[in-house]
């Protein structure tokens, strides 16, 4: 078996499993947060259930709405408090005191090799990055696995990506995911698993693994996973007491189809508007004049993010006519940031960094696009009116890509700069 099979046999009970079989599996880890939450709940208690089946292994975070910008927002934040405050559930991430709930799920240690997790958003596939089967589900599903600790799932195909040679200066994760959308397409992975192997995934760190699997749903992928080993162990190292499963793939399991990526061959990539599948290398790329820049997400918040941005900034300034916003992934980031002065140079240069959180990415509030508007994001989506009017355009690229072009006015090519 695969890992993704591994992982699903042993949640299920049963020693084998087979792509296309149902299986009711035991959850070990379910989050919900501030937006999904109270479909969740309430629910779970039109269900007529009032305790939930384990308090322990559900977590709760508040990340979409952060600060409340409206009233109901606030009310639904109130709604599931109470909740949490009755359950019992002691691992709750209020404002404050976590931030996007794909960073701070696996930063506090509620994310093990050989786990199955659900959450209550699609890009739960992230913690795949530390060898987890780990996907999204829909709230009234979350409601189920609060009742009964359980869901089913259909085992699903594995597409194995495996990846050579070394990364050039300023390429990064991101761009080896976007170049692979372009190649899958936004249905391309559809109800099935991908597990990116090879030389180069090893040589990466855990914040670009998880740019990868994070963006596996993009492709319609139900998880993305890499296997863990030794800077998996290190880095759960102090954030759980768990001893590391060395999970991993047999030698005789048989994929889907396998895709050969030469890492050495790839430039900045950019995805144009309205597709994460639209994708080019820079060079390709019209000059584009963009009026805003974003920096975050749970795809590309993470502090080897805002090195990357911050090294690129030093000295420089932001373009007169270009907003350049940057929203750390969890307080942790933000307090590494201001520890190793990484806002004093973001604030120089004219970009502005928000609070902890989702932010801007799914347009609630701080910084939504308004009609004509051109970004360029580092985030995962890029849908029509995702990130506010449905006029504006955005481009989604990695987060050197988004500095160099807030520095610029214009999607740059960041190896420019060097």
């Amino acid at each position: 078996m695969n890992i993704i099979e591994k992982i699903l046999a042993g949640a299920s009970g049963k020693k084998q499993v087979r792509p296309g079989e149902i299986v009711e599996a035991r959850i070990n880890s379910a989050m919900i947060h501030d937006i999904t939450g109270p479909i969740a709940i309430q629910s779970w208690k039109k269900l007529g259930e009032t305790k939930v089946w384990d308090p322990e292994r559900i977590v709760v975070i508040f990340d979409h709405y952060l600060p409340p910008p409206s009233e109901q927002a606030a009310s639904l934040q109130k709604m599931i408090r109470e909740f949490v405050y009755e359950q019992g559930i002691r691992n709750f991430y209020d404002i404050g005191r976590g931030g996007i709930c794909h960073q701070v799920m696996p930063e506090e240690g509620h994310v093990h090799p050989g786990d199955l997790i659900v959450g209550a958003d699609s890009h739960t596939c992230t913690y795949g990055a530390l060898g987890a089967f780990s996907t999204g589900i829909g709230s009234t599903e979350m409601a189920a696995v609060f009742a009964t600790g359980s869901l089913w799932f259909k085992v699903p195909r594995t597409i194995k990506i495996n990846v050579t040679g070394s990364f050039g200066p300023f390429v990064m994760s991101k761009d080896l995911m976007l170049h692979i959308l372009g190649q899958l397409g936004v249905s391309g992975a559809n109800y099935r698993a991908i597990e990116f192997t090879g030389p180069a995934i090893e040589d990466m760190d855990i914040a670009g693994r998880m740019t990868l699997c994070n963006m596996s749903v993009e492709a319609g992928a139900k998880a993305g996973i890499i296997a863990p080993d030794e800077k998996t162990v290190e880095y759960l190292r102090g954030k759980s007491a768990d001893s590391v499963q060395r999970i991993r793939t047999d030698e005789n399991s048989k994929y889907e189809r396998t895709i050969q990526i030469d890492a050495s061959t790839l430039g900045p990539q950019v995805a144009s508007p309205h597709s994460p599948d639209n994708v080019a290398p820079i060079e390709e790329i019209p000059e584009t004049r963009i009026d805003q820049a974003f920096l975050g997400s749970c795809a590309n918040g993470r502090i080897e993010d805002l090195r990357i941005a911050a090294r690129i900034l030093d000295g420089k300034r932001v373009h007169d006519r270009t907003r350049f916003i940057i929203t750390p992934a969890s307080q942790d980031v933000y307090r590494e940031c201001l520890q190793e002065g990484l806002l004093d140079t973001f604030t120089q240069s004219g970009a502005m960094v928000t609070n902890p959180g989702c932010g801007i990415c799914i347009g609630i509030h701080m910084g939504i696009l308004g009609p004509g508007d051109v970004c360029v994001s580092s985030s995962n989506r890029n849908f029509v009116g995702r990130m506010g009017s449905p006029q504006a355009k955005i481009f989604l690229a990695s987060p050197a890509t988004v500095t160099a072009s807030a520095i610029a006015g214009r999607i740059s090519d960041p190896r420019a700069l060097s």
